[in-house]
């Protein structure tokens, strides 16, 4: 019986293993090119890319400043502003009287020693346009005689514009203030100031007056 020889069996035996590991590499090879495709078909991940953080920021107005007014405010009429203080021994004209020291508020002088016909002058006074409606007086008495100072304009014998009776007030330097209502009275005038009484003696201390809108 023949047999084969070691040679020829190993042979054979390499051929059939070459043959396997060709189909071996052969299956590995299109294995790893099906997973290849696979890879490639396989859609990549997004790639987040970072932007730049924009910050927007409201637009912040300027600040504004109100603008005075150009126009001129309104100015007060002529002689709406509060008329001066008449000091009695002031005046332009003193008829019959005398002047003292006074004991009233502020000191000074006040003329006393009236008596009823005397009277006092202030030339030029001008009340402006908003009329004057009221005239204050000063006053001060010891005398038990009644009488009346009257306020008269431009004449001494023209008609009162406004009195303000006269009575005891405690004494010559006892100092009350009267008030008498005035006719409206505007524009520049002489002011007279005069004093009536029904019985004749000394009957008043007068220190001042003001006129009043």
């Amino acid at each position: 019986m023949d047999q084969r020889s070691p040679t020829v069996y190993r042979t054979k035996s390499w051929q059939n293993r070459r043959r396997v590991v060709t189909v071996l590499g052969g299956a590995g090879l299109v294995l790893v090119g099906y997973l290849l495709g696979r890879w490639q078909d396989t859609p990549a991940d997004p790639v987040v890319t970072p932007q730049a953080a924009v910050t927007t920021s409201a637009a912040t107005p300027e600040a504004t400043s109100a603008e005075p007014d150009a126009s001129p405010s309104p100015t007060p009429p002529a002689g709406a502003a509060p008329y001066p203080v008449l000091q009695a021994e002031s005046a332009t004209e003193l008829a019959g009287v005398e002047t003292q020291a006074t004991e009233d508020e502020g000191g000074g002088q006040n003329i006393g020693w009236v008596n009823r016909d005397d009277h006092l002058r202030f030339d030029n006074f001008d009340f402006g346009a908003v009329p004057a409606t009221q005239v204050r007086l000063r006053l001060a008495s010891g005398s038990g005689i009644s009488g009346r100072v009257q306020v008269r304009l431009d004449s001494r014998d023209a008609a009162p514009v406004g009195e303000v009776s006269v009575s005891d007030t405690g004494g010559w330097q006892s100092w009350r203030t009267g008030t008498a209502v005035l006719q409206p009275v505007s524009g520049v005038h002489t002011v007279f100031v005069t004093f009536t009484a029904n019985d004749g003696g000394e009957f008043v201390n007068l220190n001042w007056l003001q006129f009043v809108h």
